[in-house]
């Protein structure tokens, strides 16, 4: 099949993200389908093992596309992920930014009496470490994703405020492919992964387009999840209902976590552009 490909720059912005979908998805289910019937009597490791192999080729994808379609000889760059130490260092203050984050909220929802903080039963060391791993794995590859390439694709069609709308409404909408009951039953999750897709937008927008500020944040927020979660370092007293709180433990699937997520936002907002 002959592509004009330097032509595809010029197909509007659904058409293009539909093409970009459409090949990721044949390269990817011919090999993925024969290995989830591999590991089948696992379905925890098949998602795992298929997702892993979806971001490779979803890399391999980006670097073809970003050089035929736009013609950039730095693929990966084009897209805000740069390999400097700004960009590092950026990536730790975002991190630093997501932990102290999911803390300030458990700490002002223990002051109102409906968590309490308390000691881990378990090997804390080792939980950090992987929520570490998980964290930045997390934020690394839904951020080169969503604040990477589909943002890039929809800035180029439209104005930046629409840009961010879209971004964040998809970002949220493919978080919330589930059956109807579990939409319905966890809905509180939709405005907070909404608020926290423009929140990040709007990050990457203050720090001059770099991807780095967006890894962190959200890669800190996962982290800090996980250690808390996993590290049963809170109980929750159940003196309000779940939708405050957060819809299955979820700290930003709640009242709380959309206050929150609202005050990333505003504080992303007013930041100033970092050179």
């Amino acid at each position: 099949m002959n592509i004009d490909w330097p032509a595809v720059a010029k197909f509007s912005a659904p058409r293009r993200l539909g093409l970009f979908i459409a090949f990721l998805l044949a390269l990817w289910l011919p090999i993925a389908a024969p290995l989830y019937l591999v590991f089948k009597s696992d379905a925890n490791l098949a998602s795992i093992v298929t997702m892993l192999l979806l971001f490779g080729v979803f890399l391999l994808l980006l670097r073809f596309w970003s050089r035929r379609v736009y013609g950039t000889q730095q693929p990966f760059a084009f897209y805000g992920l740069e390999g400097t130490r700004q960009n590092g260092l950026e990536i730790l203050k975002g991190l630093s930014i997501g932990l102290l984050f999911t803390l300030a909220l458990f700490i002002t929802e223990s002051l109102f009496g409906w968590v309490k903080l308390q000691a881990s039963d378990q090997f804390l060391l080792k939980i950090v470490l992987e929520g570490s791993l998980t964290g930045l794995g997390v934020g690394f590859a839904e951020e080169l994703f969503f604040r990477g390439w589909l943002l890039t694709e929809l800035e180029r069609d439209y104005t930046h405020q629409k840009a961010l709308i879209l971004n964040g409404f998809l970002f949220a909408v493919l978080h919330f492919l589930k059956p109807w009951g579990e939409i319905i039953r966890t809905f509180p999750q939709f405005p907070a992964l909404f608020l926290l897709g423009t929140a990040l937008v709007l990050a990457k927008r203050a720090h001059q387009q770099r991807l780095g500020i967006c890894i962190g944040i959200h890669g800190g927020l996962v982290w800090s999840y996980y250690i808390f979660n996993i590290g049963h370092l809170i109980d929750y007293t159940e003196q309000v209902p779940n939708w405050v709180t957060g819809i299955d433990q979820n700290p930003l699937a709640g009242i709380m976590g959309i206050i929150f997520l609202s005050l990333l936002g505003i504080w992303m907002g007013k930041t100033k552009t970092v050179s």
